[in-house]
C-alpha cells in the first residue's frame, strides 16, 4: 500500500514558486514585482494578458503583479510585459470563453 498524500484545500491560494528571484520594476502604471519562470519550472499552460495567446508548458516567461496586489498575479511573455503600455489587446472574447491561469 502506498502512502497517502495530503490534499491542498481548494480555498487556499497556491504559494508562489521560488524558482526565479523576484525583482521590482517601476513604470508609469505603478510598481510591479516581476518573477522569471524558467522553462523547466513552466509546467502549465497560461494565457498572456498582453497578447491573449497561450504560454505553453516549458516556455520561459514572467509572473508579474502590482506591488500592492499579489492576489492578482498574471503570467506574461516577457516581451508582452515590457510592451504592456504600448499595446492594447484587440481580441474580444465572450464572457464564457475559457481562460487559462
Amino acid at each position: 500500500m502506498s502512502p497517502r498524500r495530503a490534499r491542498r484545500r481548494e480555498d487556499v491560494p497556491r504559494p508562489l514558486r521560488t524558482d526565479g528571484e523576484p525583482v521590482s520594476e517601476s513604470g508609469p502604471d505603478g510598481d510591479w514585482v516581476v518573477r522569471p519562470v524558467t522553462s523547466s519550472a513552466a509546467a502549465k499552460t497560461y494565457r498572456c494578458p498582453g497578447c491573449d495567446q497561450e504560454i505553453p508548458p516549458a516556455t520561459p516567461h514572467v509572473v508579474a503583479w502590482q506591488v500592492d496586489d499579489a492576489d492578482n498575479r498574471r503570467h506574461w511573455h516577457r516581451p508582452c510585459f515590457d510592451a504592456r503600455l504600448r499595446r492594447q489587446v484587440k481580441v474580444h472574447r465572450s464572457k464564457n470563453a475559457p481562460r487559462h491561469g
